[in-house]
């Protein structure tokens, strides 16, 4: 059985404005269909048994829309942030006894496109209590923010960049539950400082990957996704 998978979708969404004025993110339209149906169906294929959503902003509607997992064949539960928006960071920090030893994350605006099953067959073997998947962006589709050499991530910094960086975050990692131990529980934080924290302690391990992300947390990123994803639908028809 493969790790679950927890995927963050309980953000705001301010940028995709009006549009998330009445929905969360997770169910904007995207090629006919809510964009979380999206991420379940190729979690599906890719072997996945047990999802975790964690939800903040109008979370029960992304409840109702997907159910218990039941018609993919698998496991949905939902973790919620209560009164105060906990970030990415301290959501997974929230969930850790629902998620257990280790887990998959990923980002509930992000549609992927790669082998979850070496890349946990990575971390497994890494022996690490972390990792991030990188892709080689060179600021194609949004700032790089990871210097990555010789398979190694030496440093990552979303906001103080260098012109090293090459890679970028891919949106998809592995956590152990011991990996967010050092953080306040029931406070706000955020991912990217439990994996800066880890890349400065040596600690985590890296997985790259060949091929691009989407995602719909922009406009831009929005129209992308929605033809890529119609293209796709088109395709296995």
């Amino acid at each position: 059985m493969m790790l679950p998978v927890a995927i963050l979708a309980g953000g705001l969404a301010t940028r995709l404005r009006p549009i998330t004025e009445t929905i969360p993110k997770a169910l904007v339209d995207v090629a006919g269909r809510p964009f979380a149906e999206h991420q379940v169906d190729w979690l599906c294929a890719q072997g996945i048994e047990r999802i975790v959503f964690l939800v903040g902003y109008r979370g029960d509607m992304v409840r109702a829309a997907l159910g218990d997992g039941a018609r993919w064949g698998l496991s949905i539960e939902y973790v919620f942030d209560g009164p105060t928006l906990l970030g990415t960071g301290g959501a997974l920090r929230r969930a850790r006894d629902v998620l257990g030893d280790a887990f998959f994350v990923m980002y509930g605006d992000s549609y992927l496109d790669c082998d979850l099953r070496a890349i946990e067959r990575t971390f497994l073997e890494s022996g690490r209590p972390a990792m991030m998947t990188v892709f080689g962006n060179a600021n194609c589709w949004d700032a790089s923010n990871v210097l990555f050499e010789n398979g190694r991530i030496v440093r990552y910094d979303k906001l103080h960049r260098t012109a090293g960086m090459t890679h970028i975050d891919y949106g998809l990692g592995i956590l152990s539950s011991m990996a967010l131990e050092p953080y306040p529980s029931r406070e706000p934080f955020d991912l990217a400082t439990v994996y800066a924290d880890m890349a400065n302690k040596g600690l985590l391990a890296a997985h790259e990957v060949t091929s691009r992300f989407y995602e719909i947390g922009s406009a831009h990123g929005l129209a992308e996704a929605r033809a890529y994803l119609a293209s796709r639908q088109a395709s296995s028809k």
